[in-house]
């Protein structure tokens, strides 16, 4: 199984790679200063490993690209958003399990 690489989403390239993906997408929006982001960093890594093919894994730095954070009414981090064809399908928010990461990936990918 080919690697595949986290995506680091700006405000500019985030209506192409996010609301126009035909895939599943788990955004994560963090801020480098955030603990529980950080912690969740390592997970979102192992889900991007195991479920690379079928999701495509995103990160967006809301201190960077507060619009897309705006758009996506991210008002704490971490905030995770499961978007597929321009639909959010869910939201998360704060640190989340990888057990529980993905019984919703599994949830959605049905």
């Amino acid at each position: 199984m080919e690697q595949m690489t986290i995506q680091y989403v700006t405000d500019q390239n985030f209506d192409d790679v996010v609301m126009k993906s035909g895939k599943l997408v788990l955004v994560d929006f963090y801020a480098d200063w955030c603990g529980p982001c950080r912690m969740l960093s390592p997970v979102l890594n192992e889900i991007n490993n195991e479920y690379g093919d079928q999701v495509t894994v995103a990160k967006v730095n809301v201190d960077e690209n507060p619009k897309a954070a705006i758009q996506q009414q991210v008002m704490s981090i971490p905030t995770l958003k499961f978007v597929k064809n321009g639909k959010v399908l869910g939201t998360s928010v704060g640190f989340k399990s990888k057990e529980q990461l993905k019984n919703m990936l599994n949830s959605l990918l049905v």
